[in-house]
């Protein structure tokens, strides 16, 4: 049974998709979510700690067919490191998801949520292990389409989110389409789909137009679907009126797995040595990046919807991945992978949090939350660290970050980029001073209603602030994780 663990965690839930539509009972399909996401956690758990002790990649030949013939899920550092990160995220979000689902979707529509609530999940976990470049685009479909229902399904309670999910669907198939056009290229090129043999036979025709026309495209492609700035317009509606249990795990997950697609790709498949990668992509990056990063800041600040606010601010945060790829370093693509797995903790909590106070009160803003530091202070709390990990606050994950990817950029001697970084990370203060003006600064108004919290309430979220916080104060495995996870893509010493 070990040996099949790899494909193990992608089929439980993409084979229990169906099963969870069958199942009329609400509580039956929740149970049957939990149950699978936490399979999958446990699976990707055991698979850290295999591949951590045999230092070494861990193939798996679907079928039996090796490659280059046949589709391999490959287990090394790298996906090691982020699959814990999407199926934990994923768990915890299915622990949360019965109350908000309950508070925001028709009972007769549960069983179907949980259906495309576990092919989502199903298809990010499938994108993290394959080793087949087409795989990945039919695993990117099943993870997108299933989100695009997700999205839509908050149209119950809020009608915008019909457009959302439309703007959403309408962006992601052009993505999708970039990408699937640019492994075309490569497959003329190469004749081959497999990301290994794809990388051994693309460095005897890198000098092609071709070549750098397939990066292009999938490269641009993949900027969508991570909506790094400027082609970021539908993560903020999709975000703010999703389910408050689909906002958590996308804002946690989503983004983050086509982040690490795009290192696969760019770094794992052309690599750094790839003509005019370093200079002509690595500077793209580092500009979108850096806007991003201001630009969702900016944003955030200006915004009254906590939602929208947090979804914003998420903008500036996958600016600060993509200035960490840009970098073109190992240092630079460790901090990328730090910041991949610390964002998604901060994420997870805030949209947990605010979905939580969501339940009660329809959608969370400034106005709604004044005076709720008194009534629900473990809530507001976990919202308030949150932000303060977004900042970069010492003793929180999101310092860990920051430290990292300016240490790279002073490493290429961006002193600029590392000024501007720093300067941005200072502005989101900005946006975590209202909440706290608003939650503990402002007397709650004459007929509010009032706000209630549980250990159902704010578990989950606290879960993972705990986490935030333990990763900020013990780095170390964190850190020496990304840098092998980096060491798979670009070689040398730490």
């Amino acid at each position: 049974m070990m040996q099949h663990l790899p494909v193990l965690q992608v089929l439980l839930p993409l084979l229990g998709a169906p099963l969870a539509a069958l199942l009329r009972g609400r509580d039956m399909a929740w149970g049957l979510a939990l149950l699978l996401t936490g399979a999958a956690f446990l699976i990707s758990a055991i698979l850290f700690g295999l591949q951590y002790s045999a230092g070494e990649a861990l193939i798996y030949d679907l079928g039996g067919w090796p490659a280059p013939l046949g589709i391999v899920y490959v287990i090394d550092a790298a996906s090691a490191l982020v699959l814990p990160v999407v199926s934990g995220l994923a768990f915890v979000a299915t622990i949360a998801a019965r109350r908000l689902v309950e508070a925001e979707i028709d009972a007769r529509d549960h069983a179907l949520f949980y259906a495309a609530w576990l092919l989502t999940i199903a298809g990010m976990l499938g994108q993290i292990t394959t080793g087949d470049a087409f795989n990945i685009f039919v695993f990117l479909e099943i993870s997108s389409l299933s989100a695009y229902a997700l999205v839509a399904m908050g149209a119950g309670r809020d009608r915008r989110a019909l457009p959302a999910a439309f703007n959403y669907l309408i962006l992601g198939t052009v993505g999708a389409t970039f990408y699937v056009i640019g492994l075309g290229l490569l497959y003329m090129l190469t004749g081959t789909l497999n990301l290994t043999d794809l990388a051994e036979r693309l460095a005897e025709v890198e000098s092609t137009r071709a070549s750098f026309t397939a990066l292009a495209f999938i490269a641009l492609g993949l900027f969508l679907k991570m909506a790094l700035f400027p082609l970021h317009f539908w993560l903020v509606p999709a975000y703010a009126h999703a389910p408050s249990a689909v906002s958590a795990l996308m804002a946690a997950t989503a983004t983050k797995v086509s982040v690490y697609v795009l290192i696969r790709l760019m770094f794992g498949v052309f690599g750094v040595e790839f003509n005019g990668l370093a200079d002509a992509i690595g500077l793209l990056i580092l500009t979108l990046g850096i806007a991003g990063a201001f630009a969702g800041t900016l944003a955030a600040i200006i915004e009254t919807d906590l939602k929208k606010l947090f979804a914003q601010s998420s903008i500036a945060q996958l600016g600060y991945m993509a200035i960490g790829i840009g970098a073109m370093s190992m240092t630079g693509l460790a901090a990328a992978f730090i910041h991949l797995f610390n964002h998604a903790l901060m994420k997870g909590a805030l949209f947990l949090a605010i979905g939580a106070i969501a339940a009660q009160v329809g959608r969370a803003s400034m106005q709604t939350i004044e005076g709720a530091g008194r009534q629900i202070p473990i809530t507001m709390t976990a919202i308030l660290v949150g932000g303060l990990a977004l900042i970069g606050v010492p003793l929180t994950a999101g310092f860990i970050s920051k430290v990292y990817l300016v240490r790279a950029l002073l490493e290429q001697n961006f002193w600029l980029l590392a000024a501007l970084t720093f300067i941005s990370s200072a502005l989101a203060l900005a946006y975590v001073w209202k909440i706290i003006e608003a939650a503990w600064l402002k007397e709650r108004p004459k007929g509010a209603p009032v706000l209630v919290e549980t250990p159902v309430h704010y578990v989950p979220a606290w879960l993972m602030v705990l986490a935030t916080i333990g990763f900020g104060i013990f780095a170390g495995p964190l850190v020496d994780a990304a840098y092998a996870a980096a060491a798979v893509f670009i070689g040398g010493a730490r």
